[in-house]
């Protein structure tokens, strides 16, 4: 087992991001499964499942057999799950960016080598909106553990809020930022050129992406 994990946190969507004519349910599991590979396919990575809430056997399916699985609400309370785990560096990202690319995912973990945390805001027509992904050190240090306390990855200006109760600049880089698909009109997000989501491709058969 390594010490880097790859975890992606399966919570419930505030609002269902299913176009019009797929169930809600089964785009947010395909979306989750994707998002999911992309963690599975990382070199040197352990991936892994965050339940929160922690009874999800739907979500809990879409796993490979002995994929850890940590049960937690919050991202203070994921991320010492997952160092109870062994995992050194984690990375959480979110449960419907099912084209992510691993590059962007590796940019994180790089980047832990000269600081505690590093992030992905999640990019949409309206600007940066939540994150993508979160990176970190583990344990987290106390400021970065009370800091995620009061966020998670969908909270608006999440990631100005963290960065402001660092006790000095710099201490939590930025990668690229790449895009979620939380609402309908978000599948035109994503590029059918790219290989992956499979699983999101095949429920949006017959839906156009620019519609």
């Amino acid at each position: 087992m390594t010490g880097r994990y790859a975890a992606v946190l399966a919570v419930r969507p505030a609002e269902p991001a299913a176009p019009p004519g797929i169930d809600p349910e089964e785009f947010r599991l395909a979306l989750l499964e994707d998002t999911y590979e992309v963690a599975a396919g990382l070199q040197l990575v352990t991936p892994a499942l965050v339940l929160d809430p922690p009874e999800q056997p739907a979500a809990e399916a879409i796993t490979w057999p002995g994929t850890p699985v940590v049960r937690a609400e919050g991202l203070p309370a994921a991320f010492a799950g997952l160092h109870a785990l062994g995992a050194e560096e984690a990375v959480l990202l979110a449960p419907d960016a099912p084209d992510l690319p691993p590059l962007l995912i590796g940019k994180l973990f790089r980047a832990l080598g000269g600081a505690p945390a590093s992030a992905c805001q999640a990019e949409t027509e309206r600007g940066p909106e939540g994150l993508v992904a979160l990176a970190a050190r583990l344990p987290l240090p106390g400021w970065l553990d009370t800091a995620l306390a009061g966020v998670d990855l969908d909270t608006p200006g999440g990631l100005r809020r963290v960065r402001a109760a660092a006790p000095r600049p710099g201490l939590i880089p930025q990668g690229p930022a790449w895009h979620r698909v939380r609402a309908p009109a978000d599948v035109r997000l994503l590029d059918p050129g790219l290989e992956g989501w499979e699983c999101t491709r095949a429920l949006l058969e017959g839906h156009p992406l620019s519609s």
